[in-house]
């Protein structure tokens, strides 16, 4: 009776475990089916495996077939490419993902670029528009702001990619005009390849040798003068703005002399400018114990939202004070950083010898960025008082916040674009650090708990099954 009891519950486990063997098969095989967007979960602290909401904006509105080529060798294809690409490649069927092993088609990539294409770079297509991404720069390398050499490196796959695919697609790009002619400082290397990136077109214009800006201006750029503009552009610039022009200007102190063409474009819509060097003594208000390095504080806006709530801080170095008055004009005017009440700007500038406030300095607080909108046309000029917000230095002393800060302003000014600021994902560790007493209960729990509750059910099963025995 014991032997047939036996044989029926042995010939039950047998079925019953070639039935689930086969459901684990089949499941398997239609799991392995599905594309690595269902089966797979980005648990990564930087959501490097994710795509944002701007991607899938800007994929969603394809209307055209974009083929993005990954160029890599057999067997050096890197993990990530290849799961973001997957990624693309379910958004949209618009978008086909085409591997081009560089042995086999030696001479693809020469149709697209000159440079030696490295493995895992790409090339985004569409009609007779293309863009090549280098690998370096999707893995890209920042410099150390401290020692000069190589420092954090960053992911920046979606940011390149997406703005390739609104590049291939989209004919007609936003124009920034970049006034010269008064000593204007070139662009720093990081901002002109977000400029790139953001697919914004620039061209250097001089209004000395014209009469106006141009139609096609979708706003001008004045990048740190180090010499005044003339009255006729002046009132050139105005006039651009109202009539519903958009302008962007970053400019501070300079070493010599004063700016009062220039900001006089502020004063006549309430916004007075002192020419001096501000200084904050707030602890909390600069940087490397240099009160002239300001950490200022970020107001609330639909420019610098995104930086309060990633809880980022910009740093605003060798700053002019703007104080916002009452003006007769149809203007709205929002100050988007502003300094503590115990700043004050020094009337010696450049030369100043001591941040103590002596005669002549002229108390604050003050404003180191504002927002000028027209009430009855799309009249917009923002202006930050400081010529190095976008120095590569010191926006790599805020982390990008800086540039982030721009670009969100260069954002403002052509109307939002869902393929702009997409923040590259920093591959650098994130460790778990946990209290002591977490980490005491942690190891009791682990070392102790855990294996008595398993020895204890352990014993209960045994025990169950020798009495269920000897009843039989």
């Amino acid at each position: 009776m014991k032997n047939k009891t036996a044989l029926k519950g042995g010939t039950y486990s047998i079925v019953l475990t070639t039935i689930v063997l086969a459901i684990l098969v089949v499941v398997n095989i239609f799991a392995q089916a599905l594309p690595s967007s269902v089966t797979q979960y980005d648990i990564s602290s930087t959501k490097l495996y994710s795509i944002t909401s701007n991607t899938k904006v800007v994929v969603n509105a394809l209307e055209e077939d974009v083929t993005i080529y990954w160029v890599v060798q057999n067997g050096k294809e890197d993990d990530v490419i290849e799961k973001l690409l997957d990624k693309y490649d379910t958004l949209s069927d618009h978008i086909k993902i085409k591997k081009k092993n560089p042995d086999i088609y030696p001479t693809f990539t020469q149709k697209y670029t000159s440079d030696e294409v490295a493995n895992n770079s790409l090339i985004v297509e569409c009609g007779d528009r293309n863009r090549y991404i280098a690998y370096s720069d999707i893995y890209v390398t920042s410099e150390n702001a401290y020692s000069g050499y190589s420092g954090t490196t960053s992911f920046d796959g979606e940011g390149a990619i997406t703005s390739a695919i609104d590049y291939v697609v989209n004919s007609e790009q936003s124009k920034m005009y970049i006034l010269n002619g008064h000593g204007e400082a070139e662009l720093s290397t990081t901002f002109s390849n977000q400029l790139t990136k953001e697919n914004i077109e620039t061209e250097e214009i001089s209004l000395l040798t014209t009469n106006e800006v141009p139609d096609d201006a979708d706003f001008v750029l004045i990048n740190a003068p180090s010499s005044d503009i003339s009255e006729e552009e002046k009132n050139m610039l105005e006039n651009y703005f109202d009539n519903g022009g958009k302008l962007l200007v970053m400019a501070g102190p300079v070493e010599s002399g004063d700016l009062p063409n220039l900001y006089g474009l502020l004063s006549d819509y309430g916004v007075k400018s002192d020419n001096g060097v501000v200084v904050d003594t707030d602890h909390d208000h600069y940087a490397f114990q240099a009160p002239y390095i300001l950490m200022p504080t970020i107001e609330s806006s639909d420019i610098t939202d995104p930086l309060l709530d990633e809880n980022y801080y910009a740093i605003v170095p060798i700053a002019r004070g703007l104080e916002v008055g009452n003006t007769d004009k149809d203007v709205n005017v929002t100050s988007l950083l502003t300094t503590s009440d115990e700043a004050y700007s020094k009337a010696a500038g450049y030369n100043l010898t001591t941040y103590d406030k002596e005669d002549g300095d002229t108390d604050g607080p003050f404003a180191l960025g504002v927002d000028i909108t027209q009430d009855e046309n799309d009249g917009q000029m923002i202006w930050y008082a400081s010529s190095y917000l976008v120095d590569d230095t010191y926006n790599s002393y805020s982390s990008g916040a800086n540039l982030d800060l721009v670009m969100n302003s260069i954002s403002s000014l052509v109307g939002q674009r869902d393929a702009v600021s997409i923040r590259s994902k920093s591959l650098q560790y994130n460790y778990l650090t946990i209290s002591d007493s977490t980490s005491s209960i942690l190891k009791l729990v682990m070392i102790g708990v855990f294996p008595i509750v398993y020895l204890a059910v352990g014993i209960a099963i045994v025990v169950k099954r020798r009495r269920a025995n000897e009843a039989n």
